[in-house]
């Protein structure tokens, strides 16, 4: 970290930096992104943050419709999350989508920004009907990774915990964090980036849950999943619209971070 700390934050990615999850539409969306922000403007009170992500978005479209203005802003500080809406189609070159990824981590670090990104949790391990497709998350990771270290990226280990895939952490979608898992992806990155009080308390597991679900419950928990989520998602997918369309970024412009007073995480 600069000893001045970071002057401006600009985060790129989809609907997971966007913050879908923690907010909505109506109030606005909060996020892992703007947490982080919030965090470092504790010690950087000058800091300007930007949030390009637009969710729906591939690493290929996250390129070239924000890697462009990102470093149009000079950052010192970029957070780079993009690949998940890739690998969730049924065609998907992971070494593409790993080259996308990459790219934009060369253009940020030769410009001189500390750049950090994060690894994805196994999406088949909250979502029974996902498990065909958590291979290609793994693998994805590791290619991010790889490209993380040629490049000197920050790599938050997020989903090298149990507590990853704990569904009290993830939204009624599975997809998207809720608050809670928005606050640890946040906490995550801090720690990745050595920020002044960040801990690894993130990754500690939640407290024991209540009852277990019965088998009924929890075929009609899918069910309505399915009837909820999954279908409109691939009824999308068959008319080649994105849940993206015609959406522009939420805080398109460096704007000042007003710092939380203080740990103002939800609990369990």
């Amino acid at each position: 970290m600069p000893s001045s700390g970071y002057l401006r934050y600009v985060a790129l990615g989809d609907s997971h930096t966007e913050g879908l999850g923690d907010g909505d539409d109506v109030r606005g969306l909060r996020g892992w992104a703007d947490r982080l922000a919030e965090q470092v403007a504790r010690h950087s009170p000058g800091l300007l943050y930007a949030n390009l992500a637009v969710r729906g978005r591939k690493a290929g479209q996250v390129r070239a419709e924000q890697l462009g203005p990102a470093l149009a802003m000079r950052p010192d500080l970029a957070t780079v999350v993009a690949g998940v809406n890739d690998v969730l189609r049924p065609r998907c070159d992971l070494d593409e989508v790993a080259g996308h990824v990459e790219a934009m981590f060369a253009a940020l670090t030769a410009q001189g920004a500390t750049v950090a990104t994060l690894m994805f949790p196994d999406v088949g391990r909250m979502t029974p009907l996902a498990r065909p497709i958590g291979h290609r998350v793994l693998a994805l990771n590791a290619r991010i990774r790889e490209a993380a270290d040629r490049h000197g990226v920050v790599v938050a280990e997020t989903a090298a915990h149990a507590a990853a895939t704990d569904p009290r952490l993830w939204s009624a979608d599975r997809l998207h964090a809720g608050p809670l898992g928005h606050t640890r992806i946040a906490a995550a990155v801090a720690q990745a980036l050595g920020l002044p009080g960040s801990d690894d308390k993130w990754a500690l597991p939640l407290p024991a849950a209540g009852t277990d679900i019965s088998a009924w419950r929890a075929v009609g928990a899918e069910l309505r999943w399915v009837g909820t989520f999954l279908g409109p998602w691939i009824g999308r997918r068959l008319r080649g619209r994105s849940s993206g369309d015609g959406r522009q970024a939420k805080r398109p412009a460096l704007l000042p971070v007003a710092a939380s007073a203080g740990d103002a995480s939800p609990t369990v």
